[in-house]
């Protein structure tokens, strides 16, 4: 699929640009992807030393693990991208990961990325694979039901992604007799399914996203609904043939999952991405990845409980 050669070309274009880190590891800074910041750069995170988290059973199994298991997505283009090629991975949410371990005292070479996909993460987190989640998780009483969240750290809004010859599809209220993708366990085919924006038998699901973009580059679905900020960049990536329409119908704030009775860790996460908003960092972090897809930049406002 053409999708896919391009995916993989623009991020080994992007990786030629950042500093090299371990093999499956991105690098500490530089550049990346195309568009109006292209000349922003990653910031790079200092390292805390003597971190305790006292209280925390999760940081209590790094420390004698001596690194971190961070579960993220490996599909999404300036979020959370794996290269094929090379195994470094990249995004929005990836340094977002790196941020985070930093402050409790682990830099890059410390971290093993585990993808998981939508329907997977509140077991992986319940179960322990991971020590924590950062990839486009909104924030849900649900979910808060199984796990717990640090964050926000930054706010979406579901949208739709279509072929760029195709004006039939304007906004949700378009939906009707069409083939609606997304992935298995997101809240937005949820919503698809509760509002009945399409029928039944018209919803599609599959584990990635990308197989959604994949479908609907083949004209076999005629839109993939999910998070704007993960539209846009499959958007970036593929001008010629995808455009996302209409406006943002819902709010989806991003957090990062946790284990749900590890209150220590959730305020020591908060704490940190509560001094990257106030010192600039996440702007940074913003403006070299995500921001070059055009998504909104809004800050988030740190949701304590």
């Amino acid at each position: 699929m053409r999708i896919r050669t391009l995916v993989v070309g623009l991020a080994v274009g992007s990786l030629a640009l950042t500093a090299c880190g371990k093999e499956g590891e991105p690098g500490t800074g530089g550049t990346q992807g195309t568009g109006a910041n292209n000349e922003a750069q990653l910031p790079t995170y200092q390292v805390a030393q003597n971190v305790d988290v006292a209280g925390s059973p999760t940081f209590a199994k790094v420390k004698g693990r001596g690194g971190l298991i961070i579960g993220v997505k490996d599909d999404q283009p300036g979020l959370g991208q794996k290269d094929a090629t090379t195994g470094k991975y990249s995004g929005f949410d990836i340094e977002i990961a790196k941020l985070v371990a930093a402050s409790l005292g682990y830099d890059e070479s410390k971290i093993t990325y585990k993808p998981v996909q939508s329907a997977s993460r509140e077991q992986a987190i319940a179960n322990g694979d991971i020590d924590y989640y950062v990839g486009t998780y909104t924030i849900s009483d649900k979910r808060k039901q199984q796990i717990s969240f640090a964050g926000p750290y930054f706010e979406a809004g579901q949208d739709l992604l279509v072929r760029k010859d195709d004006n039939s599809i304007t906004g949700p209220e378009t939906l009707k007799g069409k083939k609606v993708c997304s992935a298995i366990g997101s809240t937005p085919i949820q919503r698809v399914r509760e509002q009945n924006l399409t029928e039944p038998g018209n919803i599609v699901e599959f584990q990635k996203y990308s197989e959604c973009v994949d479908k609907l580059v083949s004209k076999q679905v005629d839109t993939l609904t999910t998070d704007d900020a993960i539209l846009k960049g499959y958007a970036a990536q593929d001008p010629d043939q995808l455009k996302v329409v209409g406006k943002p119908f819902s709010k989806e704030p991003y957090g990062i999952g946790l284990n749900k009775d590890d209150k220590a860790l959730r305020d020591k996460i908060n704490d940190t991405l509560q001094k990257a908003l106030d010192d600039n960092t996440w702007q940074k972090i913003y403006d070299a990845t995500l921001g070059k897809s055009g998504a909104a930049a809004q800050k988030p406002v740190i949701n304590r409980y």
